[in-house]
């Protein structure tokens, strides 16, 4: 599984940690921004959540602890990165991460180089990851308003942007009931970039190898600029 990293402030990824409410129904629920050092502490919790999470619709992705942890140590070195977290007392019950694309694998920047766009000018986001039965009490929000406000604090990027993975309409494992998240994102600022997509590869559930997934892009201005002009390459 791809994606994801740590956060820092400034220059230095030694030790980050900031502290804000949400409107989550829950009165003991807090979202806190990690960083470097302070991270560590947290990677076997973040490592099960993830898989828990990612093990579900749309991803289903079949991963393993150990795997999560040694990747999750690319969030304790990574200089630009950030890990919003969402703790109910002292268990982590939601994560969300972000770092400047400069800083994230080739694949992902890859489809902006190739439309002459500056990579150093986008902020990436990466998964959030929230249990189930904390969702719709304010938290994506939170995830989302205090990845953009460190990357405003970390970087002079442009724009943020996210991908979300592609799946068929018809997959035998999407739920019934399930609602996509466009209409989410939409209000959050974001503009959706059809043509603009990447390609990563995982394991899905019940799946023998892993398989290419595509994602497509999602792009929002932190600076005022105008969005690029959406072309294909």
């Amino acid at each position: 599984m791809e994606q994801v990293r740590h956060l820092a402030f400034g220059r230095s990824p030694q030790y980050a940690r900031i502290m804000s409410q949400t409107s989550s129904s829950s009165p003991s629920l807090r979202i806190e921004t990690l960083s470097g050092e302070a991270l560590v502490p947290v990677l076997p919790a973040l490592a099960r959540l993830r898989l828990s999470v990612f093990r579900t619709w749309p991803y289903l992705y079949d991963g393993d602890q150990a795997y999560e942890q040694r990747y999750l140590q690319t969030y304790v070195r990574s200089p630009g990165a950030g890990v919003v977290l969402a703790w109910d007392g002292e268990r982590a019950v939601g994560a969300s991460t972000c770092l400047p694309m400069v800083e994230e694998e080739e694949n992902v920047s890859e489809p902006f180089r190739k439309r002459g766009w500056d990579p150093a000018r986008f902020f990436y986001f990466g998964e959030s990851v929230l249990l189930p039965e904390y969702r719709g009490g304010g938290v994506g929000v939170a995830f989302f308003r205090e990845r953009e406000a460190h990357a405003k604090r970390v970087s002079n990027c442009d724009y943020a942007t996210f991908c979300s993975v592609k799946r068929p309409e018809n997959h035998p494992s999407r739920p019934a009931d399930w609602v996509p998240l466009h209409e989410f994102w939409t209000r959050r600022g974001f503009t959706p970039f059809p043509s603009l997509t990447c390609r990563m590869s995982w394991k899905d559930v019940g799946e023998p190898e892993e398989t290419e997934k595509e994602l497509t892009f999602w792009i929002k201005s932190l600076s005022g600029a105008p969005l690029p002009e959406e072309s294909p390459v």
